[in-house]
This record gives structure tokens, sequence and C-alpha cells, in this order.
């Protein structure tokens, strides 16, 4: 029974499924060879990540094919209810990545917070002879306690987001047609902890009374969540930070907003054309940067490698 995990898998989840008698393959078989591959092995279960695209042609074309397995929350690169509706079994891994993909969010705020992004490109130049320089550059610094941040889009890795946010001090408001209030359950290092419930609120509200803003919010079909219009109604210097999916910020819109002063800086794990971003987002100074990593920890992938073969296992009745 060949599983291949196209996209890679953690050692946790190779050990387990081949524990349980799978031949796991890592091979990174390219997009157009993907269907020759998949009938000339015959692989029972395919195992992507953002990378891989599965769609038609490969369900269509794979009759050997019984389960697509996505590393992770979002599917848009699975065609999954045309998978599903030629019996193909679609898993995902929702839970796995939800504290490393919010943990990143921070990441990127604190580093715009304090100029990370610049000072550690400048440093290494002109630290030696500009230093005096770059201290007044960077002494405007701003502190997360005591802010408003807005999350647009209240799934775990939202409420992740919150449950963090809280811990630092923050309010938290919140935008999500499809979540009416959110229980976060803020725990402490004594076992001891505090419920807050978030009602969520319409998306302009929370544009309009945000500091910073994070997006939690799937791939868009028709057009940006973020534009122009929705830059016009956001706080003078407000940040923005987007870990979820390119294309749900518009990247010019973006820039313009950026360089008028309107956003203060902004922090991108996902861009519109992964993965060959624009050279102007690469380069400007006022955008924290990470090349879509927001579930790389050793933590997640260790989890998303168990909770694949847990699914994989039962899916295919292996004890």
């Amino acid at each position: 029974m060949k599983v291949l995990a196209n996209d890679g898998l953690d050692q946790s989840g190779i050990d387990a499924l081949t524990e349980k008698g799978f031949e796991v393959i890592t091979a990174k078989v390219p997009q157009e060879f993907l269907v020759d591959y998949i009938n000339e092995h015959q692989v029972r279960t395919l195992l992507v990540r953002s990378a891989t695209q599965v769609r038609k042609d490969i369900i269509d074309n794979c009759p050997s094919l019984e389960i697509i397995g996505r590393g992770g929350v979002g599917m848009d690169n699975i065609d999954v209810d045309y998978a599903r509706e030629k019996g193909i079994h679609v898993i995902n891994t929702p839970a796995a990545s939800s504290e490393s993909v919010a943990e990143l969010v921070f990441a990127h705020l604190f580093s715009g917070a304090r100029f990370l992004q610049d000072s550690n490109r400048k440093m290494p130049l002109v630290g030696d002879t500009e230093f005096a320089g770059l201290k007044k550059a960077y002494a405007a610094g701003i502190e997360l306690r005591g802010k408003t941040i807005g999350i647009i889009g209240m799934g775990r890795i939202g409420q992740e987001v919150a449950r963090i946010a809280l811990g630092l001090g923050m309010r938290v408001v919140a935008a999500d047609n499809n979540v009416g209030r959110a229980s976060i359950k803020v725990k402490f290092y004594n076992n001891q902890f505090i419920n807050v419930d978030i009602e969520t609120e319409p998306l302009q509200d929370v544009l309009k009374h945000s500091d910073f803003i994070t997006l939690h919010v799937p791939a868009q079909k028709d057009g940006y969540m973020i534009g122009k219009n929705e830059f016009e109604i956001m706080k003078d210097g407000v940040a923005i930070v987007n870990c979820s999916r390119g294309g749900v910020i518009d990247e010019t819109a973006l820039i313009e907003a950026l360089d008028s002063g309107k956003v203060k800086f902004a922090g991108l794990d996902v861009f519109i054309n992964e993965p060959t971003p624009s050279k102007e987002i690469l380069n400007h100074s006022k955008i924290s940067l990470t090349p879509h990593t927001g579930a790389s920890t050793l933590e997640a992938q260790d989890r998303i490698g168990l909770s694949l073969a847990d699914q994989i296992s039962s899916i295919l009745q292996i004890q």
C-alpha cells in the first residue's frame, strides 16, 4: 500500500505509516508527471501541502487513488467536492498547525513594531559606521500591549491569535460571517485560566477600529478581501499581517498604502505570485517577509504527520 507524500511528510508520520505496513514515498514528483507516477506505482494515498495541485485531471485519471490528504488547514489546491463525488476520501489536519501560524503572526507584528525587518538588513551593512543614525531611525517603535487587534476570520487559527493577544493585554475585535461568538480559553503556566467571549462585528467596524489587522480566511474567488477601499477605512498608521492565502490582499494597493504612510508596516507569509513574489514586495523596507512557513515548526509538522497517519489507517481500517 503506497503513500505518495509529494510535498514531504514529517518523520513521525512516515514512521507511523511504515509501522502499519505502508510504503511511504517522499520523492517530489513534478506536477506534469504526477498522473503517470501515481498510475505506475499504484499509489492509493496522495498527501500534499500547498505546492501540489490536485485537480480533476488527477482525480479522473488515477483510479488507484483512495485518499487525498492535505497537511494543513486550507484545501483550495484540491478539488475537494469533485474528489468526494468520485468516492475519494479527502482529509486534512485543521487543528495541527494553529499554534504555529498564530505565533508567526506575532513574530511579524513584533518585527514590524520595532523595525526588525529593516534593521536586520541594514545593521550588517552599516551598523559599524552609521550606528547613531540607525538608532535614531528606529527610535519610534510601538508596543502591542493595550492596542486593538482586529482578527478577520475566527476559525481555529484566528482563535489562537486571539488567545495570544489576550495574554499580551491587547483588546481583540473580530469579523467572521460564519461565527457569531467565540469563547477563548486563555491558559496560564500554573493551570489557571480565564474564558473570554468575543462577539464578532461587521468587517468595516473591525477595519475602522483596529491598530493591527490579521487575516485568517480562505483563498478569495471574487476579488480581494482587502483592497484600496478597505485601506481607506482603516486608521492611519495601521499594521496588517497576512498568514492565510495569497490574493487576500491587493498587493498593489498595499504598496500604495505603505508608501503613503496609511499603513505603518505589513507582515506577509503568503503572496499573489507564489513561488515568485514581486520584487516590489520583496524589497519594501516596511514589509516583514517569510516564505509561506506558517505551519513550518517541528511541533506542527509532528502533529500533522501523526494526524494524517491516524486518519489514513482509520479509513483503510488498518489497526
